[in-house]
């Protein structure tokens, strides 16, 4: 138990349930985040969209996610003020926003406010960061997206996590690769059939695919490389997610973009399922290169990897996840965090 017990408001994004059944990672940590705090005696209220399904108390703001409204800021901007009419009628020590507006409402609050970045933090999000500056306190999801923008007012570094017991572990493979992930130029999924490709291995594609910019990069650069050995499942969640995880060879990573985090690394690796990715942003945090899976810089590269991937033990990927990213851990790192902003611990000595 801690040794004070804090009032917490965590406020969610209003597009998917808390936690989500299958698209969205933000989700999954706010779940983890609530269940943890809440059961290490805060006070957890959360605020967000849908049903109450975790252990604080649950306050809503629209009684069905948003989701099919993603894109359009009206959804965003009708939540952030129905965010601000529960926060006056709640007094808490500290509120923890994971939304869009959070970085901007932060001057207007009372108390300390806390934003985790999960995205990027350069171009227009950097500079709107930039913007809010010391209004806020922030935590990075890894030493890699820190580096990013080094100006930017840290506070903490909080590795994000899964719970390793919530995924079937299998140590006998199936005959396919998987790729797991939203259809992006970003996420590359066209890369990730080449690869398979060259090495000769069948893969199976899943991923969200609904938004206008996601389907017109399926459409020019997925579709057309579709044949016998890919199969395209669209987006999966719950146990076929989990059922993929557990029986692909290897989960394919071929980023090009410095990413700053990947959860879906976490969830394979908690499968017993290595991982082959690109050495872009904090892929090289999460997995360790030659023993949970291999770290490569171009596509060439990942094709001999994915050739010797059956050397890899999936008993050391799941172990590498039980003692370095289990929810426990990501909490007890936000709880210390919170305890120094509110004690006004020195910036400069950020965890």
């Amino acid at each position: 138990m801690p040794q004070e017990s804090l009032r917490i408001a965590i406020v969610a994004p209003s597009f998917f349930e808390v936690p989500p059944n299958g698209y969205g990672g933000i989700e999954v940590v706010v779940a983890q985040l609530a269940d943890g705090l809440a059961d290490r005696g805060h006070d957890i209220t959360l605020v967000g969209a849908g049903r109450d399904l975790t252990h604080a108390r649950f306050v809503p703001t629209y009684g069905d996610p948003q989701g099919d409204r993603i894109g359009d800021p009206m959804p965003e901007l009708i939540h952030a003020a129905r965010v601000t009419e529960i926060l006056d009628d709640l007094d808490p020590d500290i509120v923890h926003d994971h939304t869009m507006a959070g970085p901007l409402l932060a001057s207007a609050r009372g108390v300390p406010t806390v934003i985790t970045a999960h995205g990027p933090v350069r171009g227009d999000w950097g500079d709107y960061l930039t913007a809010v500056g010391h209004r806020m306190s922030l935590v990075a999801i890894s030493a890699a997206q820190r580096r990013m923008a080094p100006d930017l007012p840290w506070r903490a570094t909080v590795h994000n996590a899964v719970d390793p017991d919530r995924f079937p572990y299998r140590e006998e493979k199936d005959d396919y690769v998987l790729f797991l992930g939203r259809m992006s130029p970003d996420k590359a999924a066209h890369l990730a059939i080449d690869v398979a490709r060259a090495a000769g291995r069948r893969i199976v594609l899943a991923g969200k695919c609904h938004e206008s910019g996601e389907q017109r990069y399926f459409a020019e650069h997925v579709e057309p490389r579709l044949g016998a050995d890919t199969e395209w499942m669209g987006e999966v969640g719950g146990e076929e997610k989990l059922d993929l995880l557990a029986g692909a060879e290897c989960l394919l990573f071929p980023i090009q973009w410095d990413e700053p985090f990947g959860v879906v690394m976490l969830e394979a690796m908690a499968c017993g399922t290595p991982v082959i990715a690109s050495r872009r942003g904090a892929v090289p945090e999460v997995v360790v290169d030659g023993k949970t899976g291999y770290v490569r810089d171009v596509s060439e590269e990942m094709v001999v990897a994915l050739r010797d991937v059956k050397r890899i033990q999936p008993a050391d990927c799941r172990r590498h996840v039980a003692e370095n990213f289990r929810p426990e851990v990501m909490v007890a790192g936000y709880e210390r965090a919170f305890v120094d902003i509110l004690h006004g611990a020195d910036p400069t000595q950020a965890i």
